[in-house]
């Protein structure tokens, strides 16, 4: 789905402008998307499987809930949105926890350029997945995989992308102290 958000320089201010999802790719301009990762309190972690008619990286197993943050949109009201509309969840605010800001720059084959700023978060996924509801044009399938995955992209390659094993190690370090915290 094409959808308007705001241009951001490169060190991720909004300039002012706005422009389609698909113009801002086409022409490599910076924007900013939410990364949600939905982990168990018995060390699971969400992976949600990419729909095939996607333009990037289709068919592969990827984040819990990703998404563009619409034009005007704030940082938690999109990531909200964008775990409601892929995976029908209702989630608080205050179950997000952000773990930081990473600037995202790929260039694709299909001629793509993701120069993007991911405000990630984490959160404790307390619904059965029985009780999620897969958006069927953004995603193929969700599953929940030993939390373990995360730092070992290497053996398990057909599941994860390998070159963002830095990347899924912190991710992983800060659901496992958010995880110590509780007990």
């Amino acid at each position: 789905m094409d959808e308007l958000i705001d241009i951001l320089t490169p060190e991720g201010t909004l300039t002012g402008r706005r422009a389609l999802k698909s113009e801002a790719h086409k022409n490599g301009w910076f924007h900013a998307t939410v990364h949600i990762w939905l982990f168990t309190s018995d060390e699971k972690i969400l992976l949600q499987k990419r729909a095939l008619t996607k333009k990037v990286f289709p068919g592969l197993w990827d984040i819990s809930v990703a998404g563009h943050i619409g034009a005007g949109e704030g940082v938690l009201a999109s990531a909200k949105r964008e775990i409601f509309e892929e995976i029908g969840l209702n989630i608080k605010e205050k179950d997000l926890i952000k773990i930081g800001t990473r600037i995202h720059q790929v260039s694709h084959k299909n001629g793509i350029q993701d120069n993007e700023f991911h405000h990630v978060f984490i959160g404790e996924l307390k619904a059965p997945i029985s009780d999620l509801i897969p958006q069927k044009e953004e995603v193929a399938g969700i599953q929940l995989f030993d939390l373990d995955i995360l730092r070992n992209t290497k053996k398990n390659e057909n599941i994860l992308l390998t070159r963002f094993h830095e990347y899924y190690c912190t991710v992983y370090d800060k659901i496992s102290e958010h995880l110590k915290g509780k007990k």
